[in-house]
Order: C-alpha cells, then structure tokens, then sequence
C-alpha cells in the first residue's frame, strides 16, 4: 500500500491523504473544507480505480471557482500516477 499526501489549491480543504493499493483507493482522508460533504465523498471513492475517479471528477466546478475539491481528487491522483511511475 502507498500513502500518498497532497495539498489542494484553490478550494477550502488543505490538505489530502490517499492510502491507494493497485491502482485501488483504500482510504482517503480530507483535512479542511466541508466536513459531511468530505465525508460522504470519500466513502464513495473507497474501492474504485483511480483512473474512473479521474475521468469521473476531472473538470467538477465549485460554483464560480476555476476548480473543486472533487478535481483536486482528481489532479492529485494524475500527480500520483506520474510519481509511481
């Protein structure tokens, strides 16, 4: 298993740790931004590829924000897949 931490930018959440076995997230942990939403998020994503939670969140938008803190899952888990490698 390989801990991966990433630090988002532009939403309220701070900081993201993913535990992620082949290829598989087996736990992600969200410091910051909306507790339930958070919550409720990463107990979807437990489980999935991380290639379907990239091409499922990439491009989500907060409103008139360039981003989200379902993209930044998702862009953490692009830089994740560039360092494994």
């Amino acid at each position: 298993m390989n801990e991966f931490i990433y630090n988002p930018i532009g939403v309220c959440s701070r900081e993201m740790k993913f535990i992620i076995e082949n290829d598989i997230i087996r736990d992600i942990k969200i410091i910051g931004g909306c507790p339930g939403y958070s919550k409720g998020l990463t107990r979807l994503l437990i489980g999935m590829n991380i290639d379907e939670v990239i091409t499922k969140l990439k491009g989500t938008k907060c409103g008139m924000k360039a981003t989200s803190c379902p993209e930044q899952i998702a862009l953490a888990l692009e830089n994740y897949k560039k360092i494994k490698v």
